[in-house]
């Protein structure tokens, strides 16, 4: 596919500065940096006291400049370690957690052969999906013939130079190409609007990474860390 935006290769620069705090990697292995972004709330309202990114060969690990060097500590035997996110949770007081990596996508060009779809809603209504309510971003949703949402994307402004998108089909829609084409329709948005798109997964979700792949968004090996609660 012809490179349509080819600006948006700086942007995720851009983005991935203001998101982890530095970028790109200053050395291989895990860079533990200290950021004052980690301390503020994020697109949801919550506040997420860990974030890194990788692109392969070197990881920049973002947390409140007071833990870098706890956390740093923490990491120096490896990010697999037994028991790693509840001494990280316990590092940055949000107690038991996972510490775990996805998949970090983003996509400088969009397959062209895919039609648009959707209807974009600026604010969250009572009839959409109650999943979309914490996007700070419009969403993007397809309706059957009695008006009720059966695919949906919600775009998560991260900064001015990175939306994430998240795409939900409902069980009796799949297998119908909805995602493909909300994801699409999205991704066009946010590149035409200055940014640059990026998908987010879980490794094991195949469903989700097919449909990335289909749009554009290409896995270069690429990982998003962070911390989750214990459930």
């Amino acid at each position: 596919m012809a490179d349509k935006y080819p600006a948006v290769k700086q942007r995720l620069g851009l983005h991935l500065t203001e998101w982890v705090g530095q970028w790109p990697p200053l050395a291989h292995g895990i860079t533990v940096v200290g950021d004052p972004a980690r301390l503020q709330p994020t697109w949801d309202g919550s506040i997420r006291k860990l974030l890194g990114v990788g692109n392969g060969r070197a990881t920049i690990i973002a947390v409140p400049p007071l833990q870098v060097d706890a956390v740093a500590a923490a990491l120096s035997d490896g990010p697999d370690r037994a028991g790693l996110g509840d001494e990280l949770g316990a590092i940055l007081g949000t107690g038991p957690a996972r510490f775990g990596a996805g998949v970090f996508r983003s996509t400088t060009a969009v397959d062209s052969t895919i039609e648009a779809l959707g209807e974009w809603v600026t604010t969250q209504t009572s009839d959409l999906p109650p999943w979309l309510a914490p996007f700070n971003g419009p969403r993007l949703v397809t309706r059957n013939n009695a008006g009720e949402v059966i695919a949906s994307v919600g775009i998560k402004i991260h900064d001015r130079y990175g939306y994430e998108l998240s795409v939900v089909t409902e069980v009796e829609a799949q297998g119908r190409g909805f995602a493909r084409r909300l994801v699409a329709t999205a991704a066009r948005w946010v590149l035409d609007n200055g940014a640059v798109p990026t998908y987010l997964h879980e490794p094991s979700n195949l469903a989700s990474a097919h449909v990335a792949e289909a749009v554009g968004f290409v896995d270069n090996g690429w990982t998003v860390h962070g911390l989750w609660p214990r459930s």
